[in-house]
């Protein structure tokens, strides 16, 4: 099969090349599928901008080199077959869901992922619209609802408004019944408005701290941002982020740092938003496998996500 893949860390996307790998099928082959496995034939795939830098990418769990290997984690296709202890699927029934961290991602015309990670995905969702629905959907789901308890008449405040990520988050946060403020450069602010937020504030001209208060706060940033934002929260709120560690807390409230999991029953909630125009993706690129090297190291960044998209 066709597959994208990575040797090389310090060359990051610019090291990313198509070749040839063996097709994933045979149930304990080194290539291929695990018990509880489905082997899925790649219709769509999206790739995480920061994933050639996670550990997870270059090892496996026990800590040895996997390379080359195949990275993307999020996909949308048909399965072809299954492994023994597989329930819940169907040969030719369409999906879409999270691959594990340490194996061979989506990048690629088929991929083996365990069938507990993915969801069906209905007919008339789109499978690039699937693909890119399920990283940005489960961070935000997670983020909002599980580690931020988000309720009804609450204010949050989503920092990177108009982007992938932050775009699901104002969608799901203003259905929720929320009071959306979202963050973001000058460019932006169209984009997080149109994408549901309530009102906007330029982080490159607005003072954060003008805000007022907020009962959760939604970081995609980190750093300082993250520290400032800790300040404007009510007591006992809640500081969500996935930006990585921080010692930012609220005053009275909890810091919760966290790394998205896959889940079949989220990704089945979000499918029924998208299905009933609640909930859209914000795609800025569709490119085919043979051009996914150049999409991903295109010279002016595109806005929204790049999703490949693999066969008819």
């Amino acid at each position: 099969m066709k597959a994208i893949i990575v040797t090389d860390q310090a060359a990051g996307t610019a090291g990313m090349k198509l070749a040839d790998r063996p097709e994933p099928q045979g149930l304990g082959s080194l290539d291929g599928a695990n018990y509880g496995d489905v082997v899925v034939r790649v219709r769509a795939s999206g790739f995480t901008g920061d994933e050639l830098a996670w550990p997870s990418t270059w090892v496996d769990r026990l800590g040895r080199d996997r390379t080359p290997s195949i990275p993307g984690h999020e996909v949308a296709g048909v399965v072809t077959s299954l492994s023994y202890g597989t329930t819940g699927f169907s040969v030719g029934q369409r999906v879409f869901g999270l691959t594990d961290w340490t194996r061979d991602g989506s990048l690629a015309e088929y991929v083996a992922v365990e069938a507990r990670n993915l969801a069906p995905l209905p007919a008339d969702i789109d499978f690039t619209v699937g693909a890119a629905l399920v990283m940005p959907g489960l961070t935000a789901w997670q983020g909002l609802f599980e580690h931020g308890r988000l309720q009804s008449g609450q204010t949050v405040l989503i920092h990177g408004a108009a982007g992938v990520v932050g775009s699901m988050a104002s969608q799901l946060a203003r259905e929720a019944g929320a009071y959306v403020i979202g963050t973001g450069r000058t460019a932006g602010r169209q984009t997080a408005l149109d994408f549901g937020a309530h009102e906007f504030v330029d982080l490159e001209s607005d003072s954060l701290e003008d805000v007022g208060a907020v009962d959760l706060v939604f970081d995609v940033l980190g750093g300082d941002i993250a520290k400032r934002s800790a300040g404007i929260i009510r007591h006992g709120g809640t500081l969500v982020t996935i930006a990585g560690p921080t010692d930012a807390r609220p005053t009275g409230g909890l810091t919760i740092d966290f790394i998205v999991v896959p889940d079949r029953a989220q990704l089945t909630e979000l499918a029924e938003r998208v299905k009933s125009g609640r909930l859209r993706t914000y795609i800025g690129n569709i490119a085919n496998l043979d051009d996914a090297v150049a999409a991903f190291n295109t010279a002016k960044p595109t806005k929204g996500k790049t999703i490949i998209r693999i066969g008819p």
